[in-house]
């Protein structure tokens, strides 16, 4: 079992910035692959970034150039830098983690809003 616990979401205005975290507890030994996925209102969840054990990344390209994701495996925990943000880039945040067997676990989600 893999626990995650997100942090770092909030209201902020179009253009400015926030930093997500993401806490991995239990089984992290089983880790390879962590991401950040979203779910705006009305919308299927979406990946948004994500990181393999040994830091390769890959983007949405609706965020490329203005998140950046890194992973502190001595720490583990997975951030999510996000800049410039727009307004739809509103919705609930997810950390995800994926173990080297293909179990999927999933955070509580944390709300990130952008106003106009």
């Amino acid at each position: 079992q893999v626990q995650l616990v997100e942090s770092g979401g909030g209201l902020v205005q179009a253009g400015g910035s926030l930093r997500l975290s993401c806490a991995a507890s239990g089984s992290i030994f089983s880790i390879n692959h962590m991401g950040w996925y979203r779910q705006a209102p009305g919308k299927q969840r979406e990946l948004v970034a994500d990181i393999s054990s040994g830091g390769s990344t890959n983007y949405v390209d609706s965020v490329k150039g203005r998140f950046t994701i890194s992973r502190d495996n001595a720490k583990n925990m997975v951030y999510l830098q996000m800049n410039s943000l727009k307004p739809e880039d509103t919705g609930v945040y997810y950390c995800n983690a994926v173990t080297g067997n293909g179990w999927n676990y999933w955070g509580q989600g944390t709300q990130v809003t952008v106003s106009s």
